[in-house]
């Protein structure tokens, strides 16, 4: 471990001024974390493929301090590990999965007066965070966005996918050239915007109208089921459409200037995945030093640039997608707001469970 001095944080994190332009370097002083909260190791558990390549490594240098850094599939994974008894400083979940674990009293709340980034938040994501946090009390946004279809437009006509919106899904002219997510939330969330419903809904005739919605796209246009080999796959025009995240949609047109973007009309989900504190954390006072880290412009800068997620730091976002931003004149990376179709989810175990067993049915064709 280094000891209490100055050092030269990295200049993919030294991001001030405007545009996305990276200034020089600067000097900061380094704190002690030993000395400020009687540790020094956090655990840190995010998905995958989800952080810059230099932010953890500013932080540890910034608070003489060490990042053990573990990443997961899904929330459920998550969920499962926490169950088990692993314990870790900082999560970030997605909001259902938050608002789950507010009910089981699975966390602490967010030491308010530790973050004094926050006023650096963008008020809609905030706004937002009230659907699974109403006292805004657990939780600090990390990224947000909305699910949509990325499409080849050589091979997709703009207009008809704008028409039909998720119903492009059950077209038998594109068998073989869709990428549907392996994912029974998100699967099944397009199904029942489709259809018109709330893909919060767990009524039974609803459920299974979307259940056969979705039997009918496998026979159509038989999907490749996929996770995050969807990125390279649409990156190297492998298929026509997929059901893709935003970020992961913004990176790809980012490099593919074949690729385009919606958010079909019927309505989607805008998510926020967002950091917190487990209950049983065992270095409580640096976790919020690290929540608060990465909640600055620097860090916000640097995350947000590098995996195309849309930030969650107002000043930021405004930078990528403005004037010589990096994701300027990309539809993606700015997530759609104030659409009354679109929502948020909410956590249903009723619903989780029904979804569960039919998602396989879909997959092995009805």
């Amino acid at each position: 471990m280094k000891q209490l001095m100055n050092v030269l944080l990295a200049s993919s994190l030294l991001l001030v001024g405007c545009g996305g332009q990276k200034p020089a370097e600067e000097t900061v002083d380094a704190q002690d974390a030993k000395e400020l909260f009687g540790c020094n190791i956090i655990n840190v558990y995010n998905a995958g493929e989800y952080i810059g390549e230099d932010v953890l490594g500013n932080f540890e240098e910034m608070y003489t301090a060490k990042v053990n850094y573990e990443t997961f599939e899904s929330n459920e994974t998550m969920y499962t590990k926490l169950l088990g008894g692993n314990a870790y400083d900082v999560l970030v979940p997605s909001d259902y999965m938050i608002e789950r674990l507010i009910s089981e009293d699975m966390l602490q709340p967010i030491d308010k007066a530790a973050i004094t980034n926050l006023s650096q938040v963008n008020p809609d994501v905030l706004e937002m965070q009230k659907v699974f946090d109403p006292n805004l009390e657990y939780a600090v946004p990390y990224f947000w966005g909305t699910v949509g279809l990325v499409y080849n437009k050589n091979n997709v006509d703009p207009a008809v996918i704008e028409e039909k919106g998720w119903d492009i899904l059950l077209d038998s002219n594109y068998k073989g050239q869709v990428f549907m997510y392996d994912s029974q939330r998100d699967a099944f969330m397009v199904a029942f915007k489709a259809l018109g419903y709330s893909m919060n809904t767990d009524n039974e005739a609803e459920i299974h109208a979307a259940y056969n919605w979705l039997v009918n796209v496998d026979k159509a246009v038989e999907p490749s089921y996929v996770t995050d080999e969807v990125i390279d796959a649409m990156l190297n025009g492998e298929k026509d459409i997929a059901i893709m995240y935003s970020g992961d949609a913004s990176y790809v047109l980012s490099e593919n200037e074949d690729m385009a973007w919606i958010e079909p009309n019927q309505g989607t989900n805008v998510w926020v995945d967002a950091m917190v504190i487990p209950a049983n954390a065992t270095c409580p006072g640096l976790a919020n030093a690290f929540i608060n880290y990465i909640t600055d412009y620097d860090a916000s800068y640097a995350n947000s640039d590098e995996i195309g997620y849309t930030s969650v730091n107002k000043k930021v976002f405004e930078e990528l997608s403005g004037a010589g931003g990096t994701y300027e004149g990309i539809n993606a990376y700015i997530p759609r707001t104030g659409y009354e179709k679109d929502e948020v989810f909410h956590y249903n175990e009723i619903l989780r469970q029904e979804l569960g067993h039919r998602w396989n049915q879909v997959k092995i064709g009805g």
